[in-house]
């Protein structure tokens, strides 16, 4: 094979990994496949499955972005595998859409109490159906990239967000990257329950002051574990950060017991039996804005962030730096 071929090869690879998979279980073949030639005119890898059985079983094998599911099939009809589908773990957030003859409201609801998001009665037009796929798998995606413990956006919307802002070369913004000092060392003392209210208490401290803030562009995003990001109206960054930080170091105190806010640290064993004292948790704020410099990408971006929330950790307590060279 030349070397061209290899490429080429790669590439369909690549593509076919990139792209969403729909997975087609219904037993009328002709409808399947009027159903695979829309779809895959629309850029998705379809599989086909024509009984309940099979579809169950191709549903946790392929693990798809999406199934559209009939409804009346001999053996393991449509809501029965819609049951089995949200009592799996694997196929559990699986986006599910019953494709079927019947469109009173009673078999309606019991589609949707056994689990299927979306349904489409036959005969239905092919840019409905891929209306209503796109619209199943955006709404999945969106959820999956929400933090369950904050209920900001995750990591995926966080990086988008960076790239549209600094795409955008019209409107000025700064981005502030956030985390937690001895966050690790209160999560090892207290325990992980305590330390996720640790993380909820500075979502709602970085929120509010974002709120605070009013800019039509303002977004809070939790990337994970005590990292945070805010994306907002330069002009008002350093009045939010003072307030973020404020209101930080006059919450956190009620996390702690009042023995340890009496001797002013809690102490931590680590795991090769040393052990070490840790002050009060403090917010730390590093900030990077368009108004002093431009960047040509979102990695350029966090990297000055993150270099200035360095110097803010050096500082003592909650404290945040904002970059003002220019470039």
């Amino acid at each position: 094979m030349s070397d061209d071929t290899k490429g080429q090869a790669q590439d369909a690879l690549t593509l076919a990994f990139e792209r969403e998979r729909v997975l087609i279980v219904d037993d009328d073949i002709d409808i399947c496949r009027y159903v695979q030639v829309n779809l895959v005119l629309d850029g998705y890898v379809v599989d086909i499955a024509n009984d309940g059985e099979d579809g169950l079983r191709m549903a946790i094998d392929l693990q798809p972005d999406l199934v559209l599911l009939d409804v009346m099939m001999p053996g393991l009809d449509g809501t029965e595998v819609c049951r089995r589908m949200r009592e799996d773990p694997r196929t559990l957030n699986t986006p599910i859409i019953f494709l079927t003859a019947k469109s009173q409201s009673t078999d309606k609801i019991a589609g949707l109490s056994a689990g299927a998001d979306d349904y489409i009665a036959k005969p239905f037009d092919p840019p409905e159906l891929t209306a209503r796929v796109r619209s199943a798998l955006r709404r999945n995606k969106a959820m999956r990239d929400v933090s369950p413990l904050t209920g900001l956006p995750g990591n995926t919307s966080v990086s988008a967000e960076l790239e549209r802002r600094v795409l955008d070369r019209t409107t000025p913004f700064s981005v502030c990257w956030c985390d937690l000092d001895h966050f690790k060392a209160f999560n090892d003392h207290y325990g992980f329950l305590r330390g996720d209210e640790a993380i909820q208490l500075t979502a709602r401290v970085l929120t509010s002051a974002l709120d605070a803030h009013p800019w039509p562009h303002n977004m809070a995003g939790h990337i994970g574990g005590d990292d945070f990001v805010l994306v907002c109206d330069p002009t008002q960054v350093e009045s939010l950060c003072k307030m973020a930080t404020d209101a930080f170091d006059e919450r956190v105190l009620d996390l702690y017991d009042p023995e340890d806010i009496a001797q002013g640290y809690i102490e931590v064993t680590n795991r090769r039996g040393e052990s070490g004292r840790f002050a009060v948790m403090a917010l730390s704020i590093g900030v990077a804005t368009s108004l002093t410099r431009s960047f040509n990408s979102r990695t350029e971006l966090s990297e000055v962030a993150t270099e200035m929330k360095a110097f803010a950790k050096a500082r003592p307590g909650s404290a945040y730096e904002i970059d003002r060279r220019k470039g």
